[in-house]
């Protein structure tokens, strides 16, 4: 491991109104009025022939609109973690080009927390901050680099105990990579509900990472309604990492929900000129930023899905967009 972390101001904090944590003394200099997250996130029509050929509807739930900084998902996945943290410092994980580790550490200037980010790559402590890591620095963050072995092992009781002490945040509040733990998916389950009070969407799909969000969507829908998500990794454990997240927030399985693997294009982060003209072409046809990460592979899968018949007619499909192309990095969610 690196040396420890610089300490940071002892945190004081309350809840606000619409579940923030913020700072007791300056309530007016914190913007409270940018906090504000636009929900429900809106919801709009794609007409294209690609669905309506098969009878299919395609709508787009914004996801990417609830807020400036903490772009889709990761607000509905950090707001229930930091009303918890109650003002402790928050210490979470992620890779060099994390968009997590963005996310909280822009919430954590917006509130006035203190934020650890322990990143994957001891080497990356002697170069120069990528524009991903500066601008968690700009807002905030403290840093602490770890060799790849400690950081597959982060999650053990023994290497996390000596990580919080590496870092003087023993009492910190610990979010996981991705921020998907059981408060996240209970928070993603509004995306569910929202989609089900919409009326008329029958699947409700997303693009999965560690699959919180995709737990907490199924969870929400209501009964006569599918979720589908569509995997960006490789490898077939999601659909075992999301019974446990549902048994964790749930305390057993919730909706009715599949997974199809087969849109990944070859792993994580992998973007093939393929997708890129997928995305390209996606975007000139409803004037919509795809992110290629996550989106993107949502995307493609359900039109390849639509032209094999895999939809009935008369099915409304409601894919949820994640996230900003403005953040083209590599985060899970």
């Amino acid at each position: 491991m690196a040396g420890p972390c610089r300490r940071g101001p002892a945190p004081l904090g309350r809840v606000s109104d619409n579940g923030w944590v913020i700072s007791p003394e300056t309530p007016e200099a914190l913007g409270l009025g940018a906090l504000r997250p636009r929900l429900p996130s809106p919801v709009r029509e794609a007409v294209d022939e690609r669905f309506a050929r098969r009878g299919v509807r395609l709508l787009l739930k914004r996801d990417d609109l609830i807020h400036p900084e903490l772009v889709g998902n990761k607000w509905r996945k950090l707001a229930p973690n930091l009303r918890a943290a109650a003002g402790r410092t928050v210490l979470t994980f992620g890779g060099a080009y994390s968009n997590h580790l963005r996310a909280t550490a822009a919430a954590g200037r917006l509130l006035g927390l203190p934020t650890v980010g322990v990143v994957r790559g001891q080497e990356l402590a002697d170069r120069p901050l990528n524009p991903s890591l500066a601008q968690c620095a700009a807002d905030g963050m403290r840093f602490h680099f770890i060799d790849r072995s400690t950081y597959r092992r982060k999650s053990e009781p023994k290497t996390l105990a000596a990580l919080l002490r590496a870092c003087a945040a023993e009492d910190a509040y610990v979010i996981p990579e991705g921020g998907s733990n059981s408060l996240a998916v209970q928070g993603c389950r509004a995306l569910g509900e929202e989609l089900r009070d919409h009326g008329g969407v029958d699947v409700a799909a997303v693009a999965c990472g560690t699959g919180g969000t995709f737990a907490g969507l199924a969870a929400g829908l209501g009964p006569g309604r599918r979720a589908l998500g569509i995997p960006v990794l490789k490898g077939g454990f999601l659909d075992a990492e999301i019974r446990t997240l549902q048994d964790e927030a749930f305390g057993g399985p919730r909706g009715d929900w599949s997974l199809d693997d087969r849109f990944h294009f070859g792993g994580y982060a992998r973007t093939p000129p393929e997708l890129d003209a997928f995305a390209a072409d996606f975007e000139q046809r409803h004037e919509l930023p795809v992110e290629r990460l996550y989106v993107a592979k949502l995307l493609y899968g359900l039109v390849a899905l639509a032209e094999e018949g895999a939809f009935a007619r008369g099915t409304t499909i409601a894919a949820v967009v994640t996230g900003s192309p403005h953040l083209r990095t590599a985060d899970k969610v």
